[in-house]
């Protein structure tokens, strides 16, 4: 039985909301926070990434980083100004990208959920990623990043849900830069009970997207936990901040891969190769339609590859839910074999594009001359997800790219 709990969030006034929510924390580089914080002293991603604040040359994971967000969250709680509710709700957090809506519940999960796979992975974590959210979790005793859940929805959820966004006015309401509207209500006391006994008969939640922030709330905890002798076990701390979003509404969309250069082989070797284990067909779609097919770009032209019965017989024989993803196909009869990329994760040869910025950000890389050959790919299903996740499996690394995001800075945890 999965455990959901409302929680008093630290967020800001409805005016000034905009200006103080952010992208999340690690869709953008450095130079993209810095930019995008640049004259508005009140955006979040002065907390989320305070190393913006300082010269370039100094690591983001110094312990003076996180201390100085652990000031700039103070400071803000006082200019924007940021309030605590004074007792705890449920939220509800809508998100519409091109006219498609997908409505959340933000609440507090538990950490115990987390490490007992009750709430199931589907993605390896970094260390040092870990590290780092850890260290700003701890530092700054607030869970700042929200973690994006998905279960198989619930009917009476549902009604609630409609029935708040009909009947109740929403505190934020506003469109991001980025052409998404958020929308987040409070959502009346009278439902807590009934989603509390709803979400207690799942049997698994599921993380869409956050792995690293759970997982640094879990170690966050063990730190919280080790160092309070007077544990008790209800403490904040061992719960983190999420949203969770019935797996019908979501939508997944592809990460491509480039890759910046042939291996030392020339355009015509290489496509040869390729047509070993693959059919090869130059055509103007530049994004793949069907499942087990690939647009690839390469000297200014596109191509359709198709899985040849060699590649069929072998995933017939598959003994993972995983291996018979296209991520993975490409991995194994395509990238490692004739590109020599042997591990996507180390391997400095390869990048990851988020879907979200289409097949014309692969053609700036191939035609500008920084990578090579681009490969552009059909989405992973949200029941691909869930079943990888229920088989104990992790799928191969940048397999979803879920859109649209959530904003960091409405909904604030504190531990």
């Amino acid at each position: 039985m999965a455990i959901i709990k409302p929680f008093k969030a630290l967020r800001p006034l409805s005016q000034t909301a905009p200006m103080v929510s952010s992208v999340p924390y690690d869709v953008v580089n450095r130079e993209e926070s810095k930019e995008l914080a640049d004259g508005n002293p009140l955006s979040f991603l002065r907390i989320t990434r305070s190393e913006i604040e300082f010269e370039p040359g100094i690591s983001a994971y110094s312990p003076e980083i996180y201390k100085k967000a652990k000031q700039n969250l103070d400071k803000l709680r006082k200019e924007a100004p940021l309030k605590m509710d004074e007792k705890p709700h449920f939220y509800l957090y809508r998100l519409i990208m091109n006219n498609r809506p997908q409505v959340g519940i933000c609440a507090t999960f538990s950490v115990d959920d987390y490490d007992n796979n009750v709430i199931l992975k589907h993605e390896k974590t970094r260390k040092e990623k870990e590290d780092d959210r850890t260290n700003h979790i701890v530092t700054t005793e607030a869970q700042t990043g929200v973690v994006f859940l998905t279960y198989k929805g619930v009917a009476n959820i549902n009604v609630i849900v409609e029935s708040t966004m009909h009947n109740v006015a929403p505190d934020y309401d506003f469109t991001s830069i980025d052409g998404i509207r958020h929308t987040v209500w409070v959502l009346p006391d009278e439902h807590n009970d009934e989603i509390i006994n709803e979400i207690s008969k799942v049997k698994n939640l599921y993380i869409a997207d956050g792995h690293h922030r759970a997982a640094s709330a879990s170690r966050a905890r063990k730190v919280k936990k080790d160092s309070n002798s007077h544990h008790k076990g209800d403490e904040e701390y061992n719960y983190f901040i999420a949203v969770l979003f019935p797996a019908e509404q979501l939508k997944i969309l592809p990460y491509n891969r480039v890759v910046f250069d042939l291996n030392g082989l020339s355009k015509e070797d290489f496509l040869k190769k390729v047509s070993e284990n693959f059919t090869i067909e130059k055509n103007d779609l530049k994004e793949p339609e069907e499942r087990r097919t690939f647009g690839m770009h390469i000297k200014g032209e596109w191509y359709l590859l198709g899985i040849r019965d060699s590649i069929s017989a072998s995933l017939s024989l598959a003994k993972s839910v995983s291996d018979t993803l296209d991520v993975s196909i490409l991995q194994d009869f395509l990238l490692n074999p004739i590109l020599g990329i042997d591990d996507p994760r180390t391997n400095k040869r390869i990048d990851f594009v988020g879907g979200i910025r289409g097949t014309k950000e692969l053609e700036k890389l191939v035609n500008s001359g920084k990578a090579a050959v681009a490969f552009s790919m059909y989405p992973v299903s949200v029941n691909d997800l869930m079943n990888i996740s229920d088989a104990g499996e992790v799928m191969p690394p940048k397999s979803t790219w879920f859109e649209p995001k959530l904003r960091d800075g409405l909904l604030v945890h504190l531990i």
